[in-house]
C-alpha cells in the first residue's frame, strides 16, 4: 500500500497548497465568497460538476448500483437533469443579479422581508449537507488506513476547512478543478472498465444477475419521482449551486458551462450503477451496499491505480463538503447574523472589503468546525440528508421559483410558503417517518397553495420594488468592480 498511501499524502497536500496559494487571491468580498464573478467555460463546467458529485453520488451511487442494478443511476441521474434545468432555464438570470445568496435574491424580488427567515432554512440545508460530506471520510480513510471513525472526520475535515478558510472561493474553485480532474481518471476513466473487465464484461454480467438489475425502472416510479422532487428540484434553488452560477463571467458560461456538467453527471451516474452492478457479481453478499466501492477498489485494482480511485472518491467528497461549506458560512454571515445585528453589508473602501473578508473567513472556521462536531455525534447520513433536502424544497422551492416566473407572487405569500411548507415538512416527518415520501409530497403542495392564496389575498408588490428586480434581471443593476476584469478559463 505504499504506493497508495503515497498517492493520497501528494494529493492532500496538493489541495492544502492550493488553499494558500488561492488566499493570495481574494481580497475582496467578491473574490472571497464568488471568485469574482468571472470564470470561464472551461472552470466553471469543472467546478459545477465536482460540487454537484459528492459522496453520495459516488459511494452512493455504487451503493445503488448494487443493490438495484442499472437503474441504481437514476438518484444521480436526478441530479444531473437538475443542473441541466437550472443551467438552460434559470442560470443566466441567476447570474445577472449579481448577489451572494438565495435570500439576498428573495429580498430583492419581494422587497426585502424574506431574508432571516428564508436563510435559517437554506443554513440548516447546507450545514447539513457539508456534515453529511464529512462523514463519508470516515469510509475512504477506513479503507487506507484502517483509522478510527472520528479521526478520519477530523482529518479529513480539517483539510477542507483548512483550504476554505484561507483562500475562500478562489482555493475551492481550483481545488475542485483537480477534483474534477482526479474523479475523472480514477472512476470513468480506471475503475469502471476495470470493474467489467473483472466480472467478465457484461454478457457475463447479465448471465450471473437477475432480469431486474438490467431493468432502467427496476428501482420504482415512485422512488425516480421522489429523487426527482428532491434531488432534480434541489439543484434549482440550493444555495451551494446557486453561489456557483454566481461564479460564472457571462450568462453564455453560466448556461452553456452548466449544460455541459449536467451531462457529464448523466454519465457519472450510468457509470455509478455499472460498477455497482460489476461488484454484485465480484461480491454478492456484502453487508451493506455502501460497501461496494471500497470493496471493490481494496480487492481489485492494483496498487497505484488503487490510490488514485481512492483519491477520485476523496475528491468527490471534498468538492462537495467545501462547497457546501461555504454557503453555509455565507449565509450564516450575510443572510443570519448580519440582518440580526443590522449590520451593512456593502463595503464601501478597502478597509471595509478587508473586514468582510476577514468576517467571512472567520465564519468559514466556526461553521468548518460546528460540522465536524456535528459529523462526530452523527450516524445516520442518509436520514440526516434527507431532512436537508425535505426541507430546502418543501420550504423554498415555491417562493424561489414563484418569485422567477410569478409576477403576481407577494412576500406575505413568500413568507407564508416557507413557514407553511418547512412545518408541514417537519411535521410530517415526525408523523410517517423520516425516510417516507409523503413529507416532500404534502409539503410542496401546501407551501404552493398557501403561496398562491395568499399571494392573491394581499396588495401585489411594490411597483418600484418589481422596477428594480426587472433592471436586475436585465443584468442592468450594480455590478462589483471585479467583474470587469477578463473572464479565466
Amino acid at each position: 500500500m505504499a504506493v497508495d498511501y503515497t498517492v493520497i499524502v501528494v494529493y492532500l497536500v496538493g489541495m492544502l497548497a492550493v488553499g494558500w496559494w488561492g488566499m493570495r487571491r481574494a481580497k475582496s468580498k467578491s473574490e472571497f465568497l464568488v471568485a469574482g464573478r468571472r470564470l470561464g467555460p472551461t472552470m466553471y463546467s469543472g467546478t459545477m460538476a465536482a460540487i454537484v458529485l459528492g459522496g453520495a453520488s459516488t459511494i452512493g451511487g455504487v451503493g445503488l448500483g448494487y443493490q438495484y442494478g442499472l437503474s441504481g443511476a437514476w438518484m444521480v441521474f436526478t441530479i444531473g437533469l437538475g443542473l441541466l434545468a437550472l443551467s438552460v432555464f434559470f442560470s443566466a438570470r441567476i447570474a445577472r443579479l449579481k448577489v451572494y445568496t438565495v435570500s439576498e435574491m428573495l429580498d430583492l424580488r419581494y422587497g426585502g422581508r424574506a431574508g432571516v427567515i428564508s436563510g435559517v432554512v437554506m443554513w440548516a440545508y447546507t450545514l447539513m449537507l457539508a456534515v453529511t460530506s464529512t462523514i463519508a471520510y470516515a469510509t475512504i480513510f477506513d479503507v487506507l488506513f484502517d483509522m478510527n471513525r472520528t479521526v478520519a472526520i477530523i482529518l479529513g475535515g480539517s483539510i477542507v476547512v483548512a483550504y476554505s478558510t484561507l483562500g475562500g472561493m478562489w482555493s475551492i474553485t481550483l481545488t475542485d478543478m483537480v477534483q474534477f480532474v482526479v474523479k475523472t481518471i480514477g472512476v470513468l476513466l480506471l475503475l469502471l472498465p476495470i470493474a467489467v473487465v473483472k466480472a467478465g464484461g457484461f454478457s457475463e454480467m447479465k448471465a450471473q444477475l437477475p432480469t431486474e438489475y438490467f431493468d432502467p425502472l427496476g428501482i420504482g416510479g415512485e422512488t425516480i419521482f421522489t429523487y426527482v422532487l428532491i434531488y432534480t428540484f434541489g439543484m434549482l434553488i440550493g444555495q451551494d449551486i446557486w453561489q456557483r452560477v454566481f461564479t460564472a463571467g457571462s450568462d453564455r458560461t453560466a448556461k452553456w458551462g452548466g449544460t455541459v456538467a449536467g451531462t457529464y453527471c448523466l454519465v457519472y451516474a450510468l457509470a455509478g450503477a455499472v460498477i455497482g452492478t460489476a461488484a454484485k457479481v465480484l461480491y454478492p453478499t456484502l453487508d451493506s451496499p455502501d460497501d461496494a466501492f471500497a470493496t471493490i477498489v481494496k480487492d481489485e485494482l492494483p496498487m497505484g491505480v488503487r490510490g488514485l480511485v481512492l483519491a477520485a472518491a476523496l475528491a468527490a467528497v471534498m468538492s462537495t463538503s467545501s462547497g457546501a461549506l461555504i454557503a453555509c458560512a455565507t449565509v450564516a454571515n450575510n443572510d443570519i447574523w448580519s440582518r440580526l445585528r443590522g449590520a451593512v453589508t456593502s463595503g464601501s473602501g478597502p478597509e471595509d472589503a478587508h473586514d468582510e473578508v476577514r468576517g467571512n473567513r472567520a465564519f468559514i472556521l466556526i461553521m468548518g468546525i460546528a460540522v465536524i462536531c456535528t459529523a462526530i455525534a452523527l450516524n445516520n447520513v442518509i436520514e440526516a440528508l434527507t431532512v436537508a433536502y425535505n426541507l430546502l424544497v418543501g420550504g423554498l422551492l415555491v417562493p424561489i421559483l414563484g418569485g422567477l416566473l410569478w409576477k403576481r407572487g407577494t412576500a406575505q405569500g413568500a413568507l407564508a410558503a416557507v413557514v407553511v411548507g418547512g412545518l408541514a415538512v417537519i411535521g410530517l416527518m415526525a408523523s410517517y417517518g423520516i425516510l417516507a415520501n409523503e413529507p416532500i409530497y404534502y409539503g410542496l403542495l401546501s407551501s404552493l397553495a398557501v403561496y398562491v392564496i395568499v399571494s392573491l389575498a394581499t396588495p401585489a408588490t411594490d411597483a418600484a420594488v418589481l422596477a428594480i428586480w426587472r433592471e436586475r434581471l436585465a443584468g442592468r443593476g450594480s455590478e462589483p468592480v471585479s467583474d470587469s476584469v477578463p473572464a479565466h478559463q
